[in-house]
């Protein structure tokens, strides 16, 4: 099973929205799942823990455009919800220059 037709499949009950959109959070879940997978070896989605995604937004997002750290926000709460956890991340606008965030 291909990694693109994976993530759709795993995404499929929680991503609605316009075409370009649910394109755009498969586009960036391919990425989350990308980084987290070099990084700490977590090919399976469901082993997945807060600390992942957390260290996924201080090092690959934080530096990035406001847009695009709030759009990865939106990607990131789909995958929380299509893994029944209930994880909350604070929202990136008010911490544009701080090199940690204090989720």
């Amino acid at each position: 099973m291909s990694t693109e037709f994976d993530i759709e499949l795993f995404l499929a009950g929680v991503l609605t929205g316009s075409h370009t959109t649910r394109q755009r959070h498969l586009r960036q879940a391919k990425v989350i799942q990308a980084t987290i997978s070099n990084r700490w070896r977590r090919d399976n989605r469901w082993t997945w823990q807060r600390k992942h995604l957390v260290w996924f937004l201080n090092q690959q997002v934080n530096q990035r455009a406001e847009s695009t750290r709030y759009y990865y926000l939106l990607t990131m709460h789909l995958l929380t919800l299509r893994l029944g956890k209930s994880w909350q991340f604070k929202s990136l606008a008010h911490v544009r220059n701080r090199p940690r965030l204090g989720l």
